[in-house]
């Protein structure tokens, strides 16, 4: 059998948050040396180096896997639209149990599962490789009749065939999805990204990200809200801009107790936003829980690490964004 679908008991009658992009491992190595001092700069046209490391450490990564990871943390059971491969099983258990239904992914049975193998010396230059795997084939799922119910959606990186046939079912259904084409922006032309951002209730990403897109669509960050409702870019540590016809609003970073790994932090807030829109709130304050689970997940090393409970989501909110976040609410 060359592809199927993962098997799971739950449906997806009850879901109301779909997320597609990629599920990964991050394989991820530490070299106690610097590489600078085994990289010859006139040797650079041939050069064959090898890196002793210290050990090799394997965390759950890809988009849809860490948005679909905090959304968990906010009490939501979203449904994941991504390809695995026949090293899924580890991963796969670790979704089950979260909880999360797995009705979206589809197992192709050829391939392995994205990885990313990163290298870090002691000054944190980092080399990465990244083998795309299953994430090479489409999920190719549709969503019957039955399932459209009320629906939220996030089309973040992953298979380019999904990204547009997605962006694309959505609005012919009046589906509300955020856009986020993150470090595919690079392969996609301008006017495919035009096609996916225009309808889409938010298209988010960061700094360079955004300035990319306007370079290759033309447009400037009035001409992209002429095609979507709201523009988030996020900047790190100086927080994020949002950006409406109304104008625009700076959300502050939620201060992190420490910061040991900033990957994954885009991820997190996205959920953090997600759960917000869903909530109904409005955008200032879904930025605002954005930041907050963006925090949470820079105190940890690896994207799906952190453990923050819901009291300790609510009191962090409120100390930095003040208000209440009662428990009707999150």
């Amino acid at each position: 059998m060359i592809a199927s679908r993962i098997p799971t008991t739950q449906g997806i009658a009850d879901m109301n948050i779909y997320i597609s992009g990629t599920l990964a491992y991050d394989r991820i190595m530490d070299f106690p040396g610097r590489f600078a001092d085994h990289i010859l700069p006139e040797k650079i046209h041939l050069l064959n180096v090898c890196f002793m490391v210290n050990g090799l450490v394997e965390r759950f990564g890809g988009t849809a896997g860490n948005i679909a990871y905090n959304l968990v943390l906010l009490g939501e059971k979203p449904l994941i639209i991504a390809t695995a491969g026949r090293d899924f099983g580890p991963y796969r258990d670790w979704l089950v149990r979260l909880g999360l239904p797995l009705t979206g992914v589809r197992l192709i049975d050829q391939e392995l599962t994205a990885a990313a193998f990163i290298i870090t010396d002691l000054d944190n230059n980092q080399i990465t490789g990244f083998n795309a795997g299953a994430t090479r084939h489409g999920a190719n799922f549709r969503l019957e009749a039955s399932q459209l119910g009320n629906i939220l959606a996030i089309v973040a990186t992953g298979n380019f065939d999904d990204m547009l046939s997605l962006t694309r079912f959505y609005k012919n259904r009046g589906i509300s999805y955020l856009f986020d084409p993150g470090q595919g922006i690079p392969a996609w032309s301008g006017s495919d990204l035009k096609e996916m951002i225009q309808g889409s209730r938010c298209f988010i990403g960061n700094d360079y990200e955004i300035e990319l897109v306007c370079r290759k669509t033309g447009l400037d960050e009035t001409g992209l809200l002429g095609i979507t409702d709201t523009l988030i870019i996020t900047k790190g540590a100086e927080g994020s801009l949002l950006i409406t016809a109304d104008g625009a609003i700076t959300i502050p970073a939620a201060p992190a107790h420490q910061v040991l790994d900033p990957t994954g932090a885009g991820d997190a807030y996205r959920a953090g936003l997600a759960k917000g829109w869903l909530q109904g709130w409005p955008w200032k304050e879904a930025a605002a829980l954005g930041t907050v689970m963006a925090s949470f997940a820079v105190e940890q090393q690896g994207t799906q690490e952190h453990r923050p409970t819901l009291q300790e989501i609510r009191r962090r909110y409120e100390e930095n964004f003040g208000g209440t976040l009662k428990a009707a609410r999150l």
